[in-house]
């Protein structure tokens, strides 16, 4: 397959203006302009991430230095923490010494809101739960050894909290057999027979990791139990397919929607199971459906970039759809990195080609990265510098190394909890599509990684106007086409905070959505299941500004999905519904090239 070569930014302007010749510059890989001396410090700052996960030894040292230094120039901090232990400790020691018959579970200390780990009814009785209270203490301790520092910056605080937590979390109690009621419970049940399972899950496991597959699979099939919803490719070039799905109604909505999934997973997230199938909701609502589905790029793409993604991708998309449904505007719609790069385009389009979209959709996307929540503990300069030195021997950013990222910023439940169930309780947690497609990740190119890092994340050029498209300047304050935006109230990827934002940056009607549960599960969430909920408020483009507290006061607290609301949205900015077209087919009448999923989902 022919590899791209990744365009390059138009020349600086005759002004001397640092921030726009800044802009304007391209990142070049750094492989093309490296002398013999710094590709050697490469390959050792490479060999360097195997051992570290990927993160920056220098940065993690920095910041224990900042807080070190002033941890031992505050001899009062100092004393505040001397004083906490000794006064912790004394308030254990009596209530380890208090009769039996007055026993208080939790009498000291309970574990956080969303902390599951000490959450079973075994964990209340005494024995159990003074060992949880001691461990919660002293995680408590070692915050308040964090937090209140003056003079430490901030980001460094959080990078010591942050790496404390992980190590305080591999001595939680419910993390050994010894001290964990339900394992020993479990194991009183079994006769021991749950550490048998457990021994043949931890070697399944090691047999996946060294690649060898297990004779019977378990997990959903791409095709065959998960995106399944009836559709043809239209297109395809070299870094996306497009994907029309089949109409199921004798009327659809005439004006088509289009979906940008992000790149760092497989686009069928939106269409798991035909029961928790985002796009099969919309078909059978009547619905013409297109779908962006991103080839899994390899270590010949390194120098595809941010802006080939957008013009391969969205931009590619929406020619090929005005040539399928011709005279007709858009509903555009972006999930996570795709609504980012959604935003984008949109705002380029508006300069462009007004009246395009008619309306656009953001689901847990950000487009300010200000507040955009623990995985800023890994975007600072030192950490960028050392995956670009890291990706430019690969070519790519790996899958595991991303998928492991994420895993610490939730490493109780995505890493402890479950070693615990599998090993220890030597339970499997039951099968399901949404954890088959969080398996299956996606590489990304060395160039576009590195701008996306340095330009959104790092420098935040697209929220303050420096964001450059083909040399021009493109302004959030552009996108003018009715807005639905979703948050979600546990998202630890985009924190809906960080969504949120975009009220101070778009000039558009925008109704923002607040759904229960995180970052995927929270955008997976079909009518028929039960315990979901949702706040909603819109604002219109000349009212005026809602912080996100006050939001969340003001905001109507409705039962159910947010999926209906996005279809009434839908329904109220479309015409009339139209006759559904017969057949499918690509550009120019042309027969559609496959059939869905297509080919590139399928790669790894």
């Amino acid at each position: 397959m022919k590899t791209l070569t990744a365009s390059e930014s138009a020349a600086a302007p005759a002004n001397d203006d640092a921030a726009t010749a800044k802009a304007l510059s391209p990142v070049l890989p750094r492989n093309d302009a490296s002398t013999g001396a710094d590709a050697v410090d490469y390959l050792v700052h490479a060999a360097t991430a195997q051992w570290t996960g990927g993160l920056s030894p220098e940065s993690l040292a920095l910041a224990f230095a900042d807080w070190l230094q002033h941890l031992a120039a505050s001899p009062g901090k100092r004393f505040e923490l001397a004083s906490k232990a000794f006064g912790d400790g004394s308030r254990f020691v009596r209530m380890v010494s208090t009769p039996h018959a007055t026993w208080e579970p939790w009498f000291m200390i309970k574990p956080q809101p969303g902390d599951n780990r000490f959450s079973g009814p075994d964990w209340a009785l005494p024995a159990f739960n003074v060992i949880a209270q001691a461990f919660l203490l002293g995680e408590q301790w070692w915050h308040s050894a964090v937090s209140g520092l003056h003079g430490v910056s901030k980001g460094n605080a959080a990078i010591v909290d942050f790496v404390i937590r992980q190590y305080v979390d591999t001595v939680a109690p419910s993390n050994f057999a010894v001290c964990n009621p339900e394992v020993l419970r479990r194991m009183m049940e079994t006769g021991g027979g749950n550490f048998v399972s457990g021994w043949h899950n931890c070697l399944e496991d090691c047999r996946n990791l060294f690649g060898v597959q297990p004779s019977e699979p378990t997990h959903f099939m791409v095709g065959k139990d998960i995106a399944v919803t009836r559709g043809k490719v239209v297109y395809r070039n070299e870094l996306i397919e497009l994907i029309q799905y089949a109409p199921v109604t004798t009327d659809v909505c005439p004006d088509p929607v289009l979906i940008v999934p992000a790149w760092i997973m497989k686009y069928y997230i939106l269409d798991l199971s035909p029961e928790n199938s985002l796009v099969r909701f919309l078909v059978e609502r009547g619905f013409t459906v297109f779908m962006i589905s991103w080839r899994n790029p390899g270590p010949a793409d390194r120098d595809l970039g941010l802006d080939d993604y957008r013009k391969l991708g969205v931009d590619a998309a929406i020619n090929v759809i005005n040539q399928l449904v011709p005279e007709r505007p858009i509903h555009a719609t972006g999930y996570c990195l795709g609504g980012t790069l959604l935003a984008i385009a949109a705002a380029r389009l508006q300069k462009e080609r007004p009246g395009c979209l008619r309306s656009v959709t953001l689901l847990a996307a950000q487009v300010d990265f200000t507040k955009a929540g623990e995985l800023t503990l890994f975007i600072n300069e030192s950490q960028v510098a050392f995956l670009e030195d890291m990706m430019w021997q690969r070519g790519v950013l790996e899958a595991a190394q991303m998928a492991g990222a994420f895993r610490l910023l939730r490493s109780n439940d995505m890493i402890w909890s479950r070693l615990v169930r599998d090993y220890l309780i030597g339970e499997r947690a039951a099968p399901s599509d949404l954890m088959s497609w969080n398996a299956d990740a996606t590489r990304m190119p060395y160039r576009m990684h590195s701008e996306y890092l340095r330009k959104l994340f790092l420098e935040n050029d697209l929220a303050e106007g420096r964001y450059f498209v083909d040399g021009q300047p493109i302004a959030l304050s552009d996108l003018r086409a009715p807005m639905f935006v979703v948050g979600t109230l546990r998202d630890h990827v985009a924190p809906w905070h960080s969504v949120h934002k975009i009220h101070l940056l778009a000039e558009a009607d925008i109704e923002f959505v607040l759904a229960s549960g995180g970052h995927n599960a929270g955008i997976v969430a079909p009518p028929l299941e039960e315990g979901r909920s949702y706040q909603l408020l819109d604002k219109k483009a000349d009212g005026p500004y809602v912080g996100p507290d006050e939001w969340l006061q003001r905001a109507a607290h409705r039962e159910g999905s947010w999926w209906l609301e996005w279809v009434r949205f839908l329904t109220s900015h479309s015409d009339a519904w139209v006759p559904a077209q017969p057949s499918l087919h690509a550009p120019q009448g042309g027969p559609p090239l496959d059939d869905a999923p297509g080919l590139y989902v399928l790669q790894r």
